[in-house]
């Protein structure tokens, strides 16, 4: 690969109704050193640019490199939308053009067409009113990639993986198996390897129950799956803390010790990255077969049209993004040996009672 050319990035934009297509333009204003490939609709932009008083000049892409980028340009794979937009009123009319633009993305992706792919929020409601069901990007990639993903969020503080995602909390309890559990932390331990340099990854783990269970007395889950999967994983050389009592696992004196934390649910943890670190926290999915990056909220249907959205988390994702192709490319150049590739054989079943 010509080290000269830019990194070629994949951009949807979520949500037409949304603030998806105004951040994309605050993107686009930016120096950042990279080729965005805005995967909407042509006119979305045109009159995204408008409310944002922003001028902007949009290309075709053509498939070419580039070897510098003038703020203000974006490239644009045309993805038409079923009607035109209402600023802060999702149509369910459009979720076809939605799912169009993540289909287009991630196959680019796999095929080599972009180099990574950073999405905006969209609106899982509207689609589903179309009578689609989805239940959200993370869901959609791994389906598409046949893929065993999981969801990690991070800032430059902190960084925190899933076991469950976006399921009521009646149901979080018995999703999580010994299976599940080890297939999440050794995704979470390949990929802190391969993505993100840590040579020797050490993961804290959340309990489910307050007290991480309190030895049975607040709950067996402890018991029964995370304790053995742990002593597991440790067999095999993972460094592994927990599981941990979430309410004091945040603590200055404990971050020191993990390079990452794995919860059990969607808001275990989150609440705590988001507070601290909102406009800086990226979405990731981990396991898939090329780079995925996201912002941390949601289409701010408030704030739709009227160009005063906050583009600091798209960008954020943005240059994550091409801290993690850089990563790869150097990899890809310089191969690990075989005892830091993060592999190894998974767990047996049979081995975790």
């Amino acid at each position: 690969m010509d080290a000269t050319r830019l990194p070629r990035l994949a951009i949807t934009a979520g949500e037409p109704a949304g603030i998806g297509p105004e951040l994309l333009i605050r993107l686009a204003a930016t120096s950042l050193p990279a080729n965005f490939i805005a995967i909407t609709d042509r006119a979305l932009l045109q009159r995204a640019a408008l409310r944002c008083s922003s001028a902007i000049t949009l290309i075709d892409d053509d498939g070419s490199d580039i070897h510098e980028r003038t703020p203000g340009t974006l490239r644009v794979r045309h993805t038409p939308l079923g009607v035109a937009e209402i600023p802060g009123q999702p149509d369910a009319r459009n979720a076809g053009h939605v799912l169009a633009t993540l289909a287009e993305a991630a196959d680019g992706c796999m095929s080599g067409r972009y180099d990574a792919l950073v999405t905006a929020p969209l609106q899982k409601a509207s689609i589903n009113d179309a009578g689609i069901p989805f239940s959200g990007h993370t869901e959609f990639f791994a389906e598409r990639a046949h893929a065993d993903v999981v969801m990690m969020l991070a800032s430059p503080e902190l960084r925190v993986a899933l076991v469950t995602t976006h399921l009521p909390l009646a149901a979080v309890s018995a999703a999580i198996t010994p299976a599940s559990l080890t297939r999440t932390l050794r995704i979470v331990h390949a990929e802190l390897r391969s993505k993100f340099g840590v040579s020797e990854p050490r993961i804290a783990v959340l309990g489910l129950n307050p007290h991480a269970g309190e030895g049975g007395h607040l709950g067996h889950e402890e018991i029964d799956t995370l304790i053995p999967v742990l002593e597991a994983l440790r067999g095999q050389g993972m460094q592994l803390l927990g599981p941990l009592p979430a309410d004091t696992a945040f603590v200055p004196a404990q971050r020191q010790h993990y390079d990452a934390v794995v919860a059990m649910y969607h808001d275990q943890a989150l609440p705590v990255l988001k507070s601290e670190a909102f406009d800086r926290t990226v979405n990731l999915t981990l396991g898939l077969p090329f780079i995925r990056t996201s912002v941390d909220h949601g289409t701010a249907l408030d704030l739709a049209g009227t160009g005063k959205a906050d583009p600091s988390s798209l960008i954020a994702a943005t240059k994550m993004a091409l801290e993690l192709v850089a990563r790869s490319a150097t990899r890809r150049s310089s191969p690990p040996r075989g005892d830091e590739r993060g592999e190894g054989p998974l767990i047996p079943e049979t081995s975790i009672k």
